[in-house]
């Protein structure tokens, strides 16, 4: 009986030292999060070996359109006990006030992916997502040989990541004279549906002389080369942002020619760690940009290219 109480109390003494770190994606779905997750846990199992346990709770809208579900999923995560947040959000401006309330009760927040606009964050680990929307502009423009009409085909309003994409890729193609946008002001959607049927609207209506694509995150550029293959555009170049299995295979079969990919398993193993050090009072960097590296069909098979699209879990 004794050594049954003991070991009870010692169960209970573990869990209360045990830290708990609120993971917030934007959605759960795409593979991005996957990674971020991936990430996460091995904050959590890094920590946990050197004598820190960590624990991660992983919560996050089905859809990457819910701001109101995301919302709600910061109030509650922040008044279940948790030690700290880390958090992608779905709106620059929406997150704010739960953000900062949590701040308030005493959580540090730290945010990934997306900026928000806020000081009151710890620390802000993500991509410096207008110099990928450059890089983006720079390849498809040289895919054209400078000159050609392209549509964008946007993400979502309020995605502080997307919007800097498209703004870096307008940017770039800005000093291309010879080149023409045609179409910039059409929504993917928060899904591969509806970024289908987006596309198949613009193709319907520019289709016939385009010459190439951008669209700025996984679900836009996967929807996209669905509608490209399926109305026999894969002549017309499209160049997207982040990677997938599916998006992989585009490249490897041609009908993608360019993706700027991230390091989402880094970013959120950085926003575990982050958090944790802002728990236990130390100083962490205010901004870390994670950067992007341009994956085109010729560079697949390279071994950097490969180790950063690897799947979760598989050489990451």
């Amino acid at each position: 009986m004794l050594r049954l109480l003991a070991l009870i109390l010692a169960t209970v003494a573990a869990q209360a030292a045990e830290t708990r770190i609120a993971v917030i994606p934007k959605g759960t779905t795409h593979e991005f999060w996957k990674s971020i997750h991936a990430g996460a846990r091995a904050a959590a199992a890094e920590l946990t070996a050197a004598g820190t346990p960590v624990t991660i709770v992983w919560k996050g809208p089905l859809k990457e359109d819910d701001r109101a579900g995301q919302i709600e999923v910061v109030e509650n995560l922040a008044a279940s006990g948790v030690a700290g947040i880390v958090l992608a959000p779905l709106d620059d401006r929406a997150l704010v006030a739960p953000v900062e309330s949590a701040v308030q009760s005493g959580l540090p927040v730290v945010v990934i992916d997306s900026a928000l606009r806020t000081e009151r964050i710890r620390s802000f680990v993500a991509t410096d997502n207008r110099e990928g929307g450059r890089i983006a502009g720079r390849h498809l423009a040289g895919l054209l040989g400078g000159k050609g009409q392209i549509l964008v085909l946007r993400y979502m309003e309020g995605s502080a990541s997307t919007l800097e994409r498209e703004a870096g890729f307008l940017e770039a193609i800005t000093t291309f004279p010879e080149i023409t946008v045609v179409s910039q002001g059409q929504y993917a959607g928060p899904t591969r549906d509806t970024a289908l049927t987006a596309s198949q609207n613009l193709l319907t209506r520019f289709g016939g002389r385009i010459q190439g694509v951008f669209t700025p995150n996984e679900s836009s550029t996967a929807g996209m080369n669905l509608a490209l293959v399926q109305e026999g555009l894969t002549a017309v170049r499209h160049v997207g942002f982040d990677a997938s299995p599916a998006l992989v295979a585009a490249l490897r079969a041609g009908t993608l020619h360019g993706a700027v990919v991230q390091d989402p398993t880094r970013m959120g193993y950085l926003g575990v760690k982050h958090c944790v050090a802002a728990i236990r009072g130390e100083t962490v960097p205010a901004k870390v940009d994670t950067p992007v590296q341009l994956v085109t069909p010729g560079n697949l098979e390279e071994p950097a290219i490969r180790a950063l699209l690897a799947p979760p879990g598989e050489g990451r």
